[in-house]
């Protein structure tokens, strides 16, 4: 009866509650007038059924602690047998406990709705997150239960199954079966790695709903939501989990690892991109454009722009990410060390000359248009580096050996791409230093500046151990390393692709744990490789080739998955000026400073230089997603920074087409 009491109580006090504007207040008296009398009988129905329910629990409880202590009594039951009802009956017990429990917290919530303010939207949503939370938890209760019941009827069936095993004669098959059901137990409490128990604890771990979305193959692909349990444990294939911000994941990990799994979604999508990327791609060439063209129109047909037909866009992106790598590997292998000692100098004091010039001009531009300075700063340093995998496009069908005094221009532009992909892993590392002082918060910004100026020394420091590596290698390893895999690949090629492969790896593992650029050690690869002889570079590239060229077409078609083509229809105008704004400033920097550094004799292959870096990088988009997430720059920023390093990427090959047709006129001329 206190019970009851204590509602009745919280009930009266919440109908007595003086509302505050006079609306509600005329409201509530017409309420008050038409329905007193209903209402109550209404609140004594309702607590006398309350009451009647907690005393009719109270006496169920006490019928289970006396079943339980009968059942530990019985001296007929197995081990199994007794330990499944026992845990049975606390579950039964706790569910009990839980429901009568979950009536009064309701009744707390009414209370406190109540007295707030139905005007203060900061009130409802911190009584809705507390709602949540509760959710939440009382989810995970639930699925700890659903799991002890699982594993308490797995305990029951083996019970039984050791009662019918003693009460006949098992044949030698039935033998052998139980043994091998036997070892495929302890094999699957083996590998199962709890990890939702194990992790659902830590620190960070938040706990949100998710929808589970199967593909029903039968009805023509759609999709629907399974609710037997049943089906989707026996469903071989891959669901989707889609969470309330809309991100949508797949399995990366099953529970059972011993029955096999493809990401049909991942082969479909592959599948989709190469289909489409020939006739995309042959067309670009029948018109005289460059088959990246098509390949990057590819990926906007499919994307989210066009058919929106890519289920799994980060694994499509990851895959295009070794497109990256091999295409750098393929470079270096053109790029000889001797080469790159010559370049060396230049192509550091070109990187760095060229980002401090955007910096420089982004911090001028940032004070005209009221931009705050650390945005500029990001901005400007984002739309500094260029694309590498792009240039090495161009230079493919190119000669490298065309040379104008002391320096061939293939060199000095790949020379300066690396160098870019270097500071590409530092801006990076100084990225949440730039997010400290953007929340304004001057000794951290200060303690970041000292970080940075580390972080410098340590960059310098890991360049000089990656290039000491690169001479041990060369001098002892390389050449020992490719005759023995050249000797054991007579008439199989498989054993030299997976050996250069893994050495290719090796290279990109080294430098991102040294926390240098991934690219610059398949660069490197590709270098020490080439310091063998031109032998060893033509049978390396003959094996190789192919590869690089499949997956740089997956690469540029995920550039395409990041177009949108309405919303540059919508802001044709504007990003079509600052795309050409950008292209010009970046082309007149870069033979400003290239005319600056280059010796004499090589100074007219500037301009060939500076229309191979007057572009964007793609990894902008990274850099940029990462400052958004980060609070750097708003929305809208972001969209400008894709779009118009979209355009660059697209108007770079027709820069690049008329700069190396005026240079091969003059050297005609010449």
């Amino acid at each position: 009866m206190q019970v009851c009491l204590v509602l009745c109580l919280g009930l009266a006090a919440a109908s007595a509650v003086q509302p505050r504007d006079q609306a509600a207040w005329h409201g509530l008296k017409r309420l008050r007038r038409d329905g007193a009398t209903q209402g109550k009988s209404w609140l004594a129905n309702n607590c006398m059924k309350l009451g009647s329910l907690l005393r009719r629990k109270n006496v169920v409880v006490n019928k289970l602690a006396i079943a339980a202590a009968a059942v530990m009594r019985d001296q007929t039951l197995s081990e199994s047998e007794r330990h499944f009802q026992v845990h049975t009956i606390q579950v039964f017990q706790k569910e009990l406990n839980e429901s009568e429990h979950m009536v009064f917290q309701a009744v707390q919530s009414l209370h406190r709705a109540l007295q707030g303010d139905y005007k203060d939207v900061g009130n409802m949503k911190e009584s809705s997150k507390q709602r949540l939370e509760a959710l939440r938890e009382a989810a995970i209760q639930e699925e700890q239960e659903y799991v002890e019941l699982v594993a308490a009827e797995k305990h029951q069936q083996e019970a039984v199954k050791s009662v019918l095993a003693r009460n006949k004669t098992l044949s030698m098959v039935d033998e052998i079966l139980e043994n091998v059901r036997k070892a495929a137990d302890r094999l699957e409490e083996e590998i199962e790695e709890h990890a939702f128990d194990n992790n659902k604890q830590m620190q960070g771990v938040n706990v949100e709903a998710v929808l589970r979305v199967e593909d029903d193959e039968e009805n023509g692909g759609k999709r629907k939501n399974k609710s037997s349990q049943r089906e989707v444990e026996d469903d071989l294939g891959l669901s989707m989990l889609i969470d309330s911000q809309n991100n949508q994941y797949v399995l990366t990990k099953p529970r059972d690892s011993t029955m096999p799994r493809a990401d049909h979604h991942f082969i479909k999508d592959l599948v989709s991109v190469v289909m489409l990327s020939l006739p995309c791609g042959w067309m670009c060439t029948l018109v005289g454009l460059p088959p990246m063209f098509g390949y990057i129109i590819c990926g906007v047909l499919l994307g989210p722009s066009g058919l929106n037909s890519i289920k799994s866009m980060v694994q499509v992106e990851t895959l295009g990410e070794l497109g990256v790598f091999f295409t750098l590997f393929v470079v270096g292998l053109e790029f000889s060390p001797e080469r790159l000692r010559k370049v060396w100098k230049t192509s550091v004091q070109s990187s760095c000359y060229l980002c401090l010039l955007m910096v420089v001009s982004g911090l001028l531009w940032g004070q005209v248009l009221h931009i705050q300075p650390i945005q500029t700063v990001f901005i400007s340093t984002c739309l500094s580096l260029s694309s590498t995998p792009l240039v090495s496009r161009f230079l493919a069908g190119g000669s490298r050996g065309e040379k104008e005094g002391d320096l061939d221009y293939s060199s000095v532009l790949l020379g300066t791409l690396v160098m870019q992909d270097v500071q590409l892993g530092l801006f990076i590392a100084v990225m949440p230093t730039m997010i400290q002082a953007q929340s304004g918060d001057i000794d951290s910004f200060l303690l970041g500046s000292l970080r940075v100026l580390k972080l410098l020394a340590q960059v310098l420091a890991s360049l000089a151990a990656v290039m000491l590596l690169c001479l041990l290698l060369k001098s002892f390893v390389v050449g020992p390393f490719y005759k023995k895999l050249h000797a054991e690949s007579k008439g199989n090629k498989e054993i030299l692709v997976l050996g250069i492969s893994a050495f290719v790896f090796f290279m990109l593992t080294v430098t991102e744990f040294l926390d240098v650029s991934m690219e610059l050690g398949c660069f490197l690869a590709g270098a020490l490789l080439s310091s063998q002889g031109h032998m060893v570079t033509a049978e390396v590239k003959g094996c190789f080739e192919p590869i690089q060229d499949f997956l740089a077409i997956i690469f540029f078609a995920s550039i395409g998955l990041h177009v949108f083509p309405t919303f540059v229809l919508y802001e044709l105008t504007i990003l079509v000026a600052l795309t050409l704004t950008l292209v010009i400033l970046k082309f007149m920097m870069a033979v400003l400073v290239l005319y600056v550094i280059l010796p004499p004799s090589s100074r007219h292959i500037r301009w060939i230089v500076s229309a191979g870096l007057a572009q964007v990088s793609e990894f902008s988009f990274v850099l940029s997603s990462r400052a958004r997430r980060a609070g750097i720059i708003s929305r809208e920023v972001y969209l400008l920074v894709l779009s118009v390093s979209t355009l660059s990427l697209l108007l770079a090959p027709i820069l690049w087409r008329v700069t190396t047709h005026k240079w091969a006129s003059r050297r005609t001329v010449t």
